[in-house]
């Protein structure tokens, strides 16, 4: 069950509905301020799409080449010689941060919305202390909470485990902020006609609350895939088969220029998944501001 709006807009100052209208030269200029925009923005990922196939002789031209010479896939190719020597297929190191990233994403997002909802929709005590609690949380950098993240795992007995990486992830309070304040703009109105209908709590909360906010959790999801796939975690994780992607990264950028390639074909394969999965996730939250808002 979702609210929709109209689309009309009241004039500022006369009151009636009308239009916004710009002239050709206007559109012009816009378009051409967008198009410079989305260049420069896409240039980074660009860049390293175009070092990942050039070949060796080419990555250290100066002054570098932006354009390919002679493109090849060398890069790509010499990645499972150079894992050869390790005891673990790279294949098992996607697989893991696949794998964390997934399962720490979906639990994020279930725990933080499932916090927020008392938070933002019923009478808590103390709630308002506890969300200045997370506000002020998040002035602090992450690495802040280090050692006592390393000592609750290590108590806990999840050292050299998924769980040393999924846990930390589940209690991010960028997740609970970002809920919280989405939950806040759903009418009570749209609660209480829930629970007039003899819906529970909880099922107020599946199919009202989350679909309403739906914008909010496919943007916790960018955020929280993409800081657990970059995650290298090797403060947590000692065996070598629980090793992530970004890791096996730095073993082979550590052989020096020769492996400047490798390195490259390695930072589009870490790229690629959270690229698509933005590309994938920015439509469908389009999608959703465009047909949910709300207003009591």
């Amino acid at each position: 069950m979702q609210v929709k709006t109209g689309h009309k807009i009241k004039g500022f100052f006369s009151g009636n509905v009308g239009m916004l209208n710009r002239s050709r030269a206007g559109n012009v200029v816009m378009f051409l301020f967008l198009l410079i925009f989305a260049i420069y923005s896409a240039l980074p990922i660009v860049l390293v799409l175009l070092q990942s196939i050039k070949p060796l002789n080419e990555l250290f031209i100066y002054p570098p080449l932006f354009f390919l010479v002679n493109p090849t896939m060398d890069n790509f190719k010499q990645l499972p010689s150079l894992m050869a020597a390790s005891k673990v297929p790279f294949a098992r190191y996607i697989f893991n941060s696949l794998f964390v990233s997934v399962i720490g994403t979906i639990g994020h997002i279930i725990l933080a919305s499932m916090c927020a909802y008392p938070l933002a929709k019923m009478n808590l005590k103390g709630g308002n202390a506890i969300f200045t609690l997370i506000v002020t949380s998040l002035m602090f950098a992450p690495a802040v909470s280090d050692i006592i993240n390393y000592q609750t795992i290590s108590s806990l007995h999840l050292l050299d485990n998924y769980m040393a990486i999924i846990l930390p992830a589940l209690g991010s309070s960028l997740g609970l902020y970002i809920m919280k304040q989405f939950m806040s703009q759903i009418p009570d109105a749209l609660i209480e006609s829930a629970q007039i209908d003899g819906a529970s709590p909880f099922k107020t909360f599946w199919r009202i609350i989350m679909p309403n906010v739906k914008p909010a959790w496919l943007t916790l999801a960018i955020f929280s895939f993409q800081g657990l796939w970059n995650n290298a975690n090797s403060t947590y994780i000692y065996r070598e088969e629980l090793k992530s992607l970004p890791y096996a990264l730095n073993q082979i950028s550590t052989g020096g220029i020769i492996r400047t390639g490798a390195t490259a074909a390695v930072s589009v394969i870490i790229l690629i998944v959270p690229l698509l999965l933005f590309i994938f996730t920015q439509s469908r939250i389009i999608e959703t501001m465009a047909t949910s808002g709300m207003k009591d």
